[in-house]
């Protein structure tokens, strides 16, 4: 969190795998998202092994999968098959902005948002075959709590977890916090037998609608997961009973393979092969807006960068508009730090290019044409196409203005591992949030931290921290004290100390085989394929 455009994970201030994640690829955050991995099927995508029921759905990763098996602590790429093994107590609909049932039927809060209540589904067993109660809940989130691994600040809120009786659970919080939307996060919110877990943190003790059917670390199919047959939700015969995952790291490979019916769903094409897809016979392409957005960060805690002139200067140097074209169609250009359809969604921040003004502030920095050369490092993902674009287009205007810019591509865990030394002056990466909320940006990349993990630009200001620890309540209690205060920390952050640029936000694009029914994109879980909600065409 978290692929091709190297979902970074997500960022989050875990680690994501995203967080580690982000990167590669398509990557998940910030990196913060760990590249994913591929998959592969048993029997060809579109062939069946018997009934209809026995048809094997293929996704192509473009990363490795699994990181980390535990649901407690994974913080990567594997989102999108513990999506599919384990299930949270609401999940959030990216159509009407809510969490909806999923493990709860109904919740409340009290008036303070202090207290919040939920029921139970009654009838659903672990894939132990152990009941799903209150008791199982409450022992699950205390231990995801207690492994204080990958997203589980989204439980920061909590002082207190009890089972009323078996179907209902309650939290008492330390502070308002939108608790609902918390439980739907694609990281640190699944419920699974505590029970059950092993040493090294794997378990297939969900609740979710399948379980792992074999897993090969390194293969081309790494990955494959089989239905659950006392799943809680049932089965129907066109519903995909096995699901693989087979890693194709390249692109043109995972086009290829959706055109001979091998592999159903391919995460992210390139614009030209997006358009292909578009008109070619049994494929069927998917289009949609994310939460994934690109940062380019800036080092303000140390060399040339150090000068908020500089840093000002590398902002208005980005070609956005020229950039977002070359895209064509796989991005938007941004308006400050939070997507649309998020709250803190500023319009009006669009940022632009400004070269006499860049080359204004540079001089006064003591750098330009008639000046002293400015070197400057800078680390992007290795086999990103976009980001490799923005890097090229940068460095060209850079070169106008006496700057030369020093890049290199980079796999997400040695750039990570950089980053985390302050080893470079600008960090390219991208972040997507753990739940459909701002905060994540805030919390993760921006909020200062001793030892850095996702704040690559080494901000340091106690102000910004503070204001920062106030949004969850302030969401909770009064939403537009909340976009007020997301405004004032996007002037700060992006304009007054200039820590970051935000030149796009991706337009996913998928292509699928035509046989597939029933796909819809949900941006809060960065390219999960939610496998029981298709139907296969007979």
């Amino acid at each position: 969190m978290h692929w091709h455009k190297r979902l970074l994970v997500a960022g989050v201030a875990g680690l994501l795998a995203l967080s580690a994640s982000a990167c590669g690829g398509g990557q998940v955050r910030g990196a913060g998202g760990t590249p994913q991995p591929r998959a592969s099927s048993g029997s060809p995508a579109g062939q069946t092994g018997g009934p209809a029921n026995d048809a094997t759905f293929v996704y192509a990763p473009n990363h490795g999968v699994v990181t980390d098996w535990d649901p407690a602590t994974s913080y990567s790429n594997e989102i999108i098959a513990l999506s599919n093994i384990y299930e949270g107590l609401t999940r959030y609909n990216s159509q009407t902005k809510k969490a909806e049932p999923r493990l709860a039927t109904e919740w409340t809060s009290s008036d303070d948002g202090k207290e919040w209540t939920f029921k139970l589904r009654q009838g659903v067993k672990f894939h132990t075959g152990d009941p799903m109660d209150a008791e199982a809940v409450k022992k699950c989130i205390e231990r995801t709590i207690e492994k204080k691994g990958g997203a589980a600040y989204i439980w920061d809120p909590v002082d207190k977890i009890e089972a009323v009786d078996a179907s209902t659970i309650r939290f008492t919080l330390k502070y308002a916090a939108p608790l609902d939307l918390s439980a739907s996060s694609g990281y640190a919110a699944w419920i699974y037998d505590a029970d059950a877990v092993d040493a090294d943190g794997k378990t297939t003790a969900g609740t979710g609608p399948y379980t792992i059917d074999s897993w090969q670390k390194g293969k081309e199919t790494e990955l494959t997961l089989k239905a659950f047959d006392d799943y809680w939700g049932g089965w129907k015969p066109e519903q995909y009973k096995k699901v693989a995952f087979r890693v194709t790291p390249e692109i043109t490979t995972a086009w290829q393979l959706v055109q001979k019916g091998e592999v159903n769903f391919v995460e992210r094409l390139n614009p030209q092969l997006f358009a292909q897809a578009g008109s070619t016979q049994g494929v069927q392409t998917a289009q949609s807006p994310s939460f994934q957005n690109l940062l380019v960060l800036f080092n303000t805690a140390e060399g040339a960068t150090k000068d908020v002139r500089v840093r000002q200067a590398l902002q208005l140097a980005i070609d956005y508009d020229g950039l977002v074209a070359a895209l064509e169609g796989a991005g938007q250009k941004a308006s400050g730090l939070v997507p649309d359809g998020l709250l803190g969604h500023t319009p009006g921040m669009a940022p632009k290019q400004d070269l006499p003004k860049a080359q204004a502030l540079l001089a006064e920095a003591g750098y330009g044409p008639d000046l002293e050369e400015l070197k400057l490092s800078l680390t992007y993902g290795i086999g990103d196409e976009d980001q490799k674009l923005l890097v090229t287009l940068l460095s060209s205007t850079l070169k106008q203005l006496n700057v030369t810019l020093q890049a290199k591509p980079m796999n997400w865990g040695a750039q990570w591992d950089l980053g985390k030394k302050k080893g470079q002056d600008v960090f390219v990466m991208y972040w997507y949030p753990d739940y459909p909320d701002a905060y994540s940006w805030f919390r993760n990349v921006f909020r200062s931290n001793d030892k850095p993990q996702f704040n690559l630009s080494y901000l340091k200001d106690p102000a910004i921290d503070a204001a920062i620890d106030k949004l969850p309540e302030l969401t909770a209690t009064d939403k537009p004290a909340a976009e007020q205060e997301y405004l004032k920390l996007q002037q700060q952050i992006i304009q007054q100390q200039a820590a970051v640029a935000v030149p796009y936000v991706q337009t996913y694009q998928r292509a699928l085989t035509a046989d597939v029914q029933g796909y819809q994109d949900n941006p809060a879980y960065p390219n999960v394929v939610f496998f029981y909600d298709l139907k296969r065409a007979s």
